[in-house]
């Protein structure tokens, strides 16, 4: 049977939702992958900590590959993921939850495909709707079941990291049409899509990105907001296990079809 998979970004280093929680590894051709196994009732769901248990790794060192093809070998068929971000975007504020539906890609120097014409032949794969419709779908019901706020759509760029943006960086990405910024989502999202597997993402808005207001940000602010409404991802992540099934079959699946598509 397929598998639900949470990817906890910065502020989520435990999934909160699961009992009976495990610690495994797994090995990769990209290296070693951890990850925990817990019960939501009688369902098995894996967690992932992106940035490590006690965030050791910054967002341009993690290893992406590895962990997306990780989750494929643990037959993973459906990810979320939640991310911390900055808004370029007056109306969706700090503490309030983003449903990303498109995204710019400004990283520099990560490893960001599998079909890179060794480990895979090469393939161009389509990324119109970079996220999963059904697993989006399903996010939006669980908050409206709990009564969670969720702003709809939102297009996320990725920067490079570690280090904030310019308040000229961000005066550019807003007029690109940037809602939120965060250092993580990309390759993450691309590496799922050509592993068939099924991805969404779940950003919550941290601050207002350097230069809308006239604050320095810093991470141990990002942290407390993140620990302030970490109680809204553990509502939606409760019920996407009880109403999300990884079984139901998806275009996602399908991704590279044209390309042989995505074997272990």
């Amino acid at each position: 049977m397929k598998r639900l998979a949470f990817i906890g970004g910065t502020g989520v280093y435990d999934p909160g939702i699961l009992s009976g929680i495990y610690s495994e590894f797994i090995e990769t051709p990209f290296g070693t992958v951890p990850y925990e196994v817990g019960k939501f009732g009688t369902k098995e769901v894996i967690f992932m900590a992106r940035h490590g248990v006690h965030h050791t790794i910054p967002p341009h060192k993690i290893n992406y590959k590895a962990n997306i093809y990780a989750l494929k070998m643990l037959n993973v068929g459906s990810i979320v993921s939640t991310t911390a971000v900055g808004s370029l975007n007056p109306e969706y504020k700090p503490g309030e939850l983003v449903l990303v539906d498109q995204f710019i890609d400004m990283t520099k120097s990560r490893d960001h495909t599998f079909f890179d014409g060794e480990f895979r032949g090469v393939a161009h794969v389509d990324m119109t709707h970079p996220y999963c419709e059904q697993m989006r779908s399903a996010v939006l019901k669980a908050g409206e079941e709990k009564n969670v706020k969720i702003h709809k759509s939102g297009t996320y760029i990725c920067t490079e990291g570690p280090r904030y943006e310019t308040p000229a960086e961000i005066k550019a990405f807003r007029l690109w049409g940037a809602d939120v910024v965060g250092m993580t989502n990309v390759p993450e999202c691309q590496l799922a899509r050509e592993a068939e597997i099924c991805y969404c993402t779940i950003s919550m808005v941290t601050n207002f990105a350097a230069g809308m207001i006239d604050t320095p940000l810093t991470h141990h602010d990002v942290l407390d907001c993140m620990n302030k409404n970490i109680e809204s991802f553990q509502k939606i992540t409760a019920e996407i296990c009880e109403i999300f099934d990884p079984e139901k079959d998806c275009s996602c699946h399908h991704a590279v079809k044209d390309f042989g598509g995505f074997h272990l």
